[in-house]
């Protein structure tokens, strides 16, 4: 039971370090510019299900950010 413990711990100390860790790898993966460094630590650190849904946050609030201003530039 105490890897148990650890084990979340841990992971509660990761995911406030790695909310900003995945914002930032996703947001320099949309601007196409990462140091290998980084790409090999956030692939040894970050979970492949929450780079996805961080990924579709970010393309969906692109995408909201796009329509809002063609429609204040159309509209």
């Amino acid at each position: 039971m105490n890897g148990g413990t650890n084990g979340e711990g841990g992971a509660a100390k990761k995911t406030k370090g790695g909310v900003l860790q995945l914002v930032k790898a996703v947001a320099w993966s949309f601007l196409g510019v990462r140091k290998r460094a980084d790409l090999e630590s956030d692939a040894a650190h970050l979970h492949p299900a929450a780079l996805i849904v961080a990924g579709l946050v970010g393309a969906a609030i692109f995408i909201g950010v796009l329509l809002l201003i063609v429609h204040a530039v159309a509209g």
